[in-house]
């Protein structure tokens, strides 16, 4: 049947589908389970992706802070029933590593080699054999793919339909290959080369994602055969098969933004853009002030609480929780960190990993903190660093406070106690342990105890 049919590719960076969502977090990317049938989610991660012009193996690129196969493998149902396999190449182990940080439930397998879709999802085939009622079938490199979307795409298995394939309208569907529908029921994948001007002026085509009758998978993939010319076993031909038994075939359809794929690093910003409108929007959707919301860049696992407000230019990494009332203001980046309720941070603040900003703690302008807890009331107002730290209620780090935590070989923690003061210009040489209600004068080094 010739080449595989074109299934992905860039963005217009138009059509931005955005979450549907209340709750606070915005990552709604939860698996869903479907009470009482079981599934199989293969995820085919075996590519190289050599377009990308990198090191980095394809699905481990970031999207909002989230790799490529993260995103897949949290949408991807979940739970009691809800099967994982993943489909990596020889040599991936980096690949390996972020499946079982993200789900260690899956099973990982490895396609030796690449014969085509059909030959990575047979490569799973021992859990194919397990009989789950419905498996599905995606890509690693489709980080806009919800967990809704993969409930809808199951619906038809239980309604009796043996193949469930995913569609989308393109705004340009040159490439692509097209879905030829009549009554209700999937006829063919027609792909480019092979369509009449009729068939081409269809905008419906194939996203690539599919779900099988989990008790007809292995012998609808076994039938797929690799007469064209590249001698490879092609997914695609699975719609001729099933019609072939007899069965029947459906199309669901989604957004041409949700299925996606990422196969250039231009592609990737794309897809950043699209993440980026739906967080925001959630974000908005659920009380959050955002005076630009344009210039604020978040982290799908980002958490807030009520009216919290947030000024333009800001970045933020992952694992940020941000509690009620807190303020961020313009031109600050915070990674890995917890800000308290009613806390203001900024403007041109740096927060790095496992910084804790207490209830109505101050970080001014031009301060940098990590590995730091500031207790509340805290105020650090400007031109401050302070690293491997624990600053107590209500303590003031004066203009220009520098916690010397490194010697060149390792790390020292500096304690200052509730109600400290530290003049301005001061360096604190760790360890050192300055006590409740201390007063440190401006321009001073000190290693003083408690």
């Amino acid at each position: 049947m010739g080449r595989e049919p074109r299934i992905r590719r860039g963005f217009a960076g138009t059509n931005e589908t955005l979450y549907e969502d209340d709750d606070a977090t915005f990552a709604p990317t939860t698996g869903i389970c479907m009470t009482g049938r079981t599934s199989l989610t293969i995820v085919l991660a075996a590519g190289e992706g050599t377009r990308m012009r990198s090191a980095l193996p394809k699905v481990l690129h970031p999207v909002a802070g989230r790799s490529l196969l993260a995103h897949v493998l949290a949408a991807a149902p979940k739970g009691t029933g809800g099967g994982l396999a993943v489909v990596i190449g020889p040599d991936h182990a980096a690949v390996a590593a972020e499946v079982k940080r993200v789900r260690p439930d899956a099973t990982i397998f490895v396609q030796t080699e690449r014969l085509g879709t059909a030959h990575a999802v047979l490569a799973a085939r021992p859990a194919i054999a397990a009989g789950a009622d419905d498996l599905m079938v995606v890509f690693g490199d489709t980080p806009l793919i919800s967990a809704a979307t993969f409930a809808r795409l199951r619906d038809p298995l239980k309604n009796g339909s043996a193949l469930a394939v995913l569609g989308f309208r393109a705004a340009d569907p040159t490439g692509y290959g097209r879905l030829l529908v009549e009554g209700g029921r999937l006829l063919a994948i027609r792909e480019q080369s092979d369509a009449t001007a009729a068939e081409r002026a269809i905008a419906l085509c194939n996203a690539g994602v599919m779900a099988f009758d989990g008790r007809r998978a292995i012998e609808i993939l076994e039938k797929i055969g690799n007469a064209n010319s590249k001698g490879e076993y092609y997914l695609t031909d699975a719609v001729g098969i099933v019609r072939q038994l007899g069965l029947e075939a459906v199309v669901i359809e989604t957004s041409e933004d949700e299925v996606r794929g990422i196969n250039t690093k231009a592609q990737l910003a794309e897809a950043e853009h699209v993440m980026q409108a739906r967080l925001r929007q959630a974000a908005l959707d659920a009380g959050v002030t955002m005076i630009a919301p344009e210039t604020v860049y978040l982290a799908a696992d980002t958490t807030f609480g009520g009216d919290v407000t947030i000024e333009p230019f800001v970045v933020i990494g992952p694992g940020v929780s941000i509690a009620d009332g807190a303020v961020i203001r313009s031109f600050t980046h915070i990674v890995e960190s917890r800000i308290g309720k009613k806390a203001s941070i900024g403007p041109y603040a740096r927060l790095r990993p496992n910084t804790s900003v207490g209830e109505g703690a101050r970080i001014g302008n031009f301060v940098e903190t990590k590995a730091t807890t500031l207790e509340a009331g805290v105020k650090v107002n400007h031109l401050t660093y302070i690293g491997d730290s624990h600053v107590g209620t209500g303590a003031n780090v004066g203009a220009g406070t520098i916690t010397c935590n490194y010697d060149g070989f390792g790390k020292y923690k500096t304690t200052i106690g509730a109600g400290a003061f530290i003049g301005s210009n001061t360096s604190l040489v760790a360890p050192v342990n300055i006590g409740n209600g201390a007063y440190i004068g401006s321009g001073l080094s000190s290693t003083l105890g408690s």
